[in-house]
């Protein structure tokens, strides 16, 4: 029997064919793909986390620099050490900190804490290293999906992210993190840093971010401070037992 190609029948059973072909050749590729995508920004975040230590990813790597990744509860207790759980957390920080869930990178030098927070027109998220005093800024890495080109974007430019190298975020016992203070910091601050221009409502979302993320870790980066103080030994020889536990 011939088939009358111009039926529309026949129209909408071949458009339905090659629907479900396509969708099911776009599933095979996304399946065979989804490995290396996921080995892709497993990469980019861990170049980001060795990027806030100081440190050029192309000299010095990952596995090189980072001791330990935990993942933290709400009262600073190490509740997993398994790497995949802490990077699963950490691909949705906005909703591992809502449950409670805190991944943290310990490092031969310090920690480093990843951040999330509200920029001007979206999200705004870094990491933040702080040495083995559990205070003093080592680095950062801030980056953002949608702030203005030339304004608050230039909160990932590293003009801006060599601000807070030295500068720390307690103040005696509270963490007060680092301010972008309009019309320029306070040299003598060491909170403080100058704000971008013409980017008020970024600058007020990272300063935010850096001050709530940071208490979030609190009771774990307060152990670590308070240990070190009760043993004079530790001083100036690099982590704690703590930070290796």
């Amino acid at each position: 029997m011939k088939v009358n190609t111009n039926s529309n029948t026949y129209i909408i059973i071949y458009s339905v064919v090659m629907v479900v072909i396509v969708a099911v050749l776009l599933a095979l590729a996304s399946l065979g793909l989804k490995s290396r995508q996921d080995e892709n920004i497993l990469n980019e975040k861990q170049t980001q986390i060795v990027k806030a230590l100081g440190e050029n990813p192309d000299e010095v790597a990952y596995n090189d620099i980072i001791t330990n990744a935990v993942l933290l509860d709400a009262s600073g207790a190490v509740v997993s050490e398994d790497t995949k759980q802490v990077f699963a957390a950490l691909n949705d920080l906005k909703g591992s900190f809502a449950a409670g869930q805190y991944p943290l990178f310990v490092a031969t030098s310090g920690v480093v804490v990843p951040m999330y927070g509200a920029g001007l027109w979206g999200p705004i998220w870094g990491y933040i290293a702080l040495d083995t005093d559990m205070n003093t800024v080592k680095g950062i890495v801030l980056d953002h999906s949608g702030e203005t080109p030339g304004l608050g974007a230039e909160i990932t430019t590293m003009k801006h992210q060599r601000l807070y190298v030295g500068k720390t975020v307690y103040e005696g016992d509270e963490i007060v993190g680092i301010t972008l203070k309009k019309g320029g910091a306070d040299k003598s601050n060491p909170h403080e840093v100058d704000a971008i221009t013409g980017g008020t409502k970024t600058s007020d979302g990272v300063s935010a971010m850096i001050k709530e993320c940071l208490n979030y870790y609190k009771p774990y980066l307060s152990a670590v401070r308070e240990a070190d103080a009760a043993d004079p030994a530790v001083e100036g020889q690099g982590e704690s037992n703590t930070l290796n536990d």
